[in-house]
């Protein structure tokens, strides 16, 4: 119990932290849950759009769930995509990139990727409310984008010489949060489901590449971007047209 709520603490703004203590070492250990917060986070996320949609138009909804996703996890991963765009698009070495992506001020790089991120799943999510399988999609997206932070965590070196929460994360965590996800796409019994789990690992194996030749290894702001590129993915995969359910 104590590492699955330390894992919704260290991935929400959930406060559960007057339910237990945890600090680094908890948080690494509790890797494997982080699948099973993106499922919670998922069903959340159902329950919104199932109260809402019939009420108000799908493309305000939209809006909304990205919204209630920005709150529920304080923006992190938002963040972190920000930063990441600003680092590897103004950064002329190893060193820039990284120095870049600790100045928390958003630039030119880091604006457009936001913007361009909140479009697309915005737009995703309506279209997706509009067909039949938007619940194992919206319950879906968040758990995968986690499980795609397991991926990296346990392929790839921290790239700054400070110690980080993630060097605590390695094959262990990443088995529990594959049995996690893997287990969720069954019940859902959906093909698509299972073409995103495939999209999830090409887009993290593509952005891993790029973060080992470019920095080394991984940073937090690149899994925040990461996480943002799968969601994405998998949203696109639920919607290409030539799948079937």
């Amino acid at each position: 119990m104590k590492s699955l709520v330390s894992a919704i603490a260290f991935l929400t703004r959930v406060p559960v932290g007057a339910i237990v203590t945890c600090d680094s070492s908890d948080v690494a250990r509790a890797a494997g849950w982080f699948p099973v917060v993106g499922i919670l986070l998922g069903a959340i996320y159902s329950v919104a759009a199932a109260l809402l949609k019939n009420h108000l138009p799908v493309a305000v909804v939209a809006v909304l769930l990205v919204i209630l996703d920005a709150v529920a996890t304080g923006a992190l991963h938002f963040d972190g995509l920000a930063d990441a765009a600003d680092g590897f698009g103004g950064g002329k070495n190893r060193e820039d990139v990284l120095r870049i992506m600790r100045d928390h001020a958003i630039g030119s790089y880091g604006g457009f990727a936001l913007a361009a991120i909140v479009v697309l799943k915005v737009t995703a999510y309506a279209a997706l409310l509009s067909q039949t399988n938007w619940i194992a999609a919206l319950l879906l997206t968040p758990s995968m984008g986690r499980w795609a932070i397991l991926l990296l965590t346990a392929t790839l070196p921290y790239a700054r010489l400070s110690e980080s929460v993630t060097e605590g994360m390695g094959t262990r965590s990443l088995l529990w949060g594959t049995a996690a996800i893997s287990a969720a796409v069954a019940t859902t019994r959906s093909l698509r489901g299972c073409m995103a789990m495939l999209s999830v690992v090409v887009v993290t194996a593509l952005f891993g590449y790029y973060c080992r030749r470019r920095i080394g290894g991984i940073t937090g702001d690149t899994l925040g971007a990461n996480l943002q590129l799968c969601e994405s993915a998998v949203l696109l995969t639920f919607l290409w047209s030539p799948l079937p359910q």
